[in-house]
């Protein structure tokens, strides 16, 4: 059967983000997981975070999620799929008063994906070649109106409770089900060296303040510490260590906006014991040194993805 005209459906699923994202900003929805954003502009700043696993869906507009050094743009044509936690940067490079940028994230439970994987591919799956923590990929006319159907399941409450994870499941099947459904397969499969590299990532964000060495994480991931190192970076695009200094330096970054704590104690509470090479990394990460970056954001309006 010949699939819908995804114009169609990315009309609907834009109206419906555009009512449930009434005005700029990120919008968490009563389905959990589900979260939409709306921006009118778009912004010349980078704006980091720690992008959890999930799709990515634009309706309208386009953005730029930058993790290491490689830029992933999507928009209408093109859904963005993270597998791992990944420090990057994301910039709106599409957007209008008249035609917002308009976008829906549903977060991916990798032990939820795990399960799925068994019933799409029961016989096992395909060899992959490429491994890594982000794809992106032409968007899928289905996934489409699957993740508009989910939107109006928020209409009411019975279908939210009922209703909205039988969707919540179907979107992930046809995620599995489409031409990069193989390789975003390998977050939910057991000793798969994506779900191996997500395992270390996991020790990392619970103890990123202390201090790390690469052959005691590849222990715990029962792998080699050059076949770790390996595939680490293919799948986050940075080195185990580099990864410890992103997380470490957005965490200073939050704890300064959030609350009245100086560069200096915001460096030895994330774990540096210089000040000056805390100074020195963030101004290399962020573009600014610790000071002028948190006023300038006090003045900005945060972006998500």
């Amino acid at each position: 059967m010949q699939s819908r005209d995804v114009t169609t459906d990315m009309a609907r699923l834009a109206r419906l983000i555009a009512a449930y994202a009434p005005h700029d900003g990120g919008f968490d929805l009563r389905v959990p997981g589900l979260h939409v954003s709306r921006y009118s502009r778009a912004n010349a700043e980078l704006v980091h975070n720690l992008q959890l696993p999930s799709l990515c869906i634009v309706a309208q507009g386009a953005k730029v999620f930058t993790v290491g050094q490689q830029p992933h743009e999507y928009d209408p044509s093109r859904m963005l799929v993270v597998s791992v936690a990944l420090p990057g940067a994301a910039r709106v490079v599409r957007a209008t008063a008249s035609e917002p940028y308009l976008a829906l994230r549903l977060d991916l439970s990798p032990s939820r994906m795990a399960d799925i994987v068994l019933k799409v591919y029961p016989r096992g799956l395909p060899p992959v070649s490429e491994k890594s923590g982000v794809y992106v990929a032409p968007v899928d006319p289905r996934l489409v109106g699957a993740a508009a159907r989910l939107l109006e399941c928020l209409a009411e409450p019975d279908d939210v409770e009922l209703l909205a994870p039988l969707v919540v499941d179907e979107i992930c099947i046809r995620l599995l089900r489409c031409a990069i459904g193989p390789r975003v397969a390998q977050m939910g499969l057991e000793e798969s060296s994506v779900q191996r590299v997500g395992e270390a990532i996991a020790w990392l964000r619970d103890n990123f303040a202390q201090p790390v060495r690469v052959e005691h994480l590849a222990g715990l991931v029962h792998m080699s510490a050059s076949s770790f190192h390996e595939h680490f970076r293919a799948v986050t695009s940075m080195s185990p260590l580099q990864y410890q200094k992103a997380l470490r330096l957005q965490e200073a970054r939050r704890l300064m906006l959030s609350t009245t704590m100086d560069a200096s104690t915001a460096g030895q509470q994330v774990g540096y014991v210089s000040a000056s090479q805390f100074s020195r990394d963030y101004s290399r990460f962020f573009g600014n040194p610790p000071s002028r970056d948190i006023a300038g954001l006090r003045h900005q309006m945060p972006v998500v993805v």
